[in-house]
Formats: structure tokens, C-alpha cells, sequence
């Protein structure tokens, strides 16, 4: 059950990225976050689902367009905290960007989350 819910959760996040317009990140992340979340991003640590959406945001005006984010590999929890891999990949097909978060749940909620973004890489 707890995997589900971490699942639900992860994509929740994960379709904020690919929302129909600016406005819907937010609903979508309020749904898939605590309001108190930790959220550990390129730029260091930060808090509360507005800091994860200027992060989203920052994401969704890439130079290149919106792009889109998915999740690339099943979600694995191994105890508390659970992980899983995605990439992002321009509207152009161009370069790409690829990662793993690493988030912890509350009320089946993201409390806690850490973004370790990979290298750029072309697209295959």
C-alpha cells in the first residue's frame, strides 16, 4: 500500500511538469506534497510547495520550451524513503536532462524530497 502511494504521489509531482498551463502546477503539486515539504534541489535546500513550484516553473520555461517530464523507471522503496528515475527531454527532441529524486511520504504525501539531475545527454 505504502508503494502505492508513493507511486500516485511521485506522479502527481511528475505531471505538474507537463500541465496544461502555469496555473494547474500549483493544484497539482498541492496535491502531491506536504505544505511543510524539504525539498533539496541543484540550488541547495528549500521549503514549502511554493519553493518546489519555482523550481517546476523554472523547468517549464526552459529556452527550448516546455519539454516533458516522465517518470523513466518503476518506483522502488527499499524503507522510508522511495526513488525513481526520470528524464526531461525538450519539445525539439534536443538535449535532455535525466535524474533521480529520492522522496520520503507523509499521509501519502511528498515531505521530504532530494533531486539528483544527471548530466545533459542527446537524445537517442
Amino acid at each position: 500500500m505504502q508503494l502505492e502511494a508513493a507511486q500516485s504521489a511521485i506522479d502527481m509531482f511528475l505531471s505538474a511538469f507537463n500541465a496544461s498551463s502555469d496555473d494547474r502546477v500549483t493544484s497539482l503539486l498541492s496535491q502531491a506534497l506536504t505544505s511543510d515539504v524539504v525539498f533539496w534541489g541543484p540550488l541547495g535546500r528549500s521549503e514549502g510547495v511554493e519553493a518546489v513550484e519555482r523550481f517546476v516553473l523554472d523547468i517549464r520555461r526552459h529556452p527550448a520550451g516546455a519539454g516533458t517530464m516522465i517518470r523513466c523507471s518503476a518506483v522502488d522503496m527499499p524503507g522510508e524513503w522511495a526513488r525513481y528515475q526520470w528524464v526531461f527531454t525538450t519539445p525539439d527532441g534536443g538535449p535532455r536532462l535525466a535524474g533521480t529524486d529520492v522522496v520520503h511520504l507523509r499521509r501519502n504525501r511528498i515531505d521530504q524530497m532530494i533531486v539528483f539531475a544527471g548530466d545533459i545527454e542527446p537524445s537517442p
